[in-house]
């Protein structure tokens, strides 16, 4: 049941992106009763989302990384 520091760093940006299942928040929950550090990069973590969020930025699609990978890979 317990996880690592890195395992819930892991699991805190998973949950930000909302790929984080039931069991990983829980686990990452128990986790941060008890560190301190990983609640404050969570906490910070939250906060971040929630800038970008507000700010109302997007993601590229997947048509345009790969678009912008075959430019790149061109001019190499």
């Amino acid at each position: 049941m317990k996880i690592s520091c890195e395992e819930a760093s892991s699991i805190c940006d998973k949950s930000q992106y909302k790929e984080a299942s039931f069991w990983d928040i829980f686990k990452l929950r128990i986790h941060l009763l008890y560190c301190k550090a990983c609640k404050a990069y969570s906490k910070k973590n939250s906060e971040l989302t929630s800038m970008c969020d507000r700010a109302g930025l997007n993601m590229l699609s997947k048509d345009d990384k790969d678009r912008m990978k075959r430019d790149l890979e061109k001019k190499l």
